[in-house]
């Protein structure tokens, strides 16, 4: 076996829906229904269901939280900004992961990872509460060496790292941004495992951009959302899933075809 391609486990989807609940939202009323996709999406190879509860309620409700909790088999991955309020929301669901994520009601999506070098003593505090009540924690970062560092201080079970800036360098044809932005990525899910930290990736992927991540062996889940539910409109959500379903197994197969020869 080669040392530079360890064996990698089975790579989970986790699909997240909140832009279902968007285009539902747009003109009111509970169509299409976010609980419905999430039904559809684990049919079509989904291994968890993600939802960002936003403080603005922008797209995601808590209704839909309430149901995707008594409704689905898959595990719930709830998105939420580091609130009292979404602390209580948390604690009250009791979903199997929540993944902490900065929030600003001027973006029009998480535009970045969350500062966890900068946030200390109080993200210890949050976090331990919701262990406490057997939720893991997963905090939504930058792939950077010092926030890794700070995550495991902080307590986290799990680290996003934010693929963003790799997939936009990728998609504007930027080929020596987006290398290195993969071996940015690369190294960072090496320095994870090796920390302890179940390592997780997502943000902006796409059927183009999704095998260099997939490849790497450290990674055990992908969330993937906005791109899945656009390209749905024109190839339907089932088919749409299985192709990104798809893609990740050959992607995961090749690097363990490497890493065994």
């Amino acid at each position: 076996m080669s040392a530079n391609y360890p064996k990698a486990p089975y790579l989970r989807l986790g699909v997240n829906i909140d832009h279902v609940a968007t285009i539902r939202n747009a003109r009111g009323g509970g169509h299409p229904d976010p609980v419905r996709a999430a039904h559809l999406a684990a049919e079509a190879g989904a291994d968890g269901i993600t939802a960002h509860l936003r403080e603005d309620r922008r797209h995601i409700s808590d209704e839909d939280i309430a149901r995707l909790m008594s409704e689905i088999e898959q595990p719930l991955n709830l998105e939420m900004a580091m609130t009292d309020e979404m602390l209580q929301i948390a604690l009250n669901h009791r979903p199997n992961a929540c993944c902490i994520v900065p929030e600003s009601r001027q973006e029009l999506t998480t535009e970045g990872g969350l500062d966890a070098v900068s946030m200390g003593d109080r993200l210890s505090a949050y976090n331990a509460q919701l262990k406490n009540a057997g939720i893991r924690v997963s905090l939504f970062i930058d792939p950077d060496i010092t926030q890794i560092e700070a995550s495991t201080s902080v307590g986290a079970d799990i680290v996003e790292l934010h693929t963003g800036p790799y997939c936009e360098a990728a998609l504007e044809g930027d080929k020596a941004k987006s290398t290195s932005e993969i071996e940015r990525l690369a190294e960072c899910a090496r320095a994870a495992s090796a920390a302890g930290l179940e390592v997780h990736a997502g943000h902006g992927l796409t059927f183009d951009t999704v095998d260099a991540v997939a490849a790497m062996p450290e990674i055990v889940e992908l969330n993937i959302g906005h791109f899945l539910i656009g390209e749905a409109i024109y190839g339907g959500l089932h088919s749409t899933i299985g192709r990104m379903r798809a893609l990740m197994n050959n992607a995961r197969a090749d690097a363990n075809g490497r890493a065994s020869a």
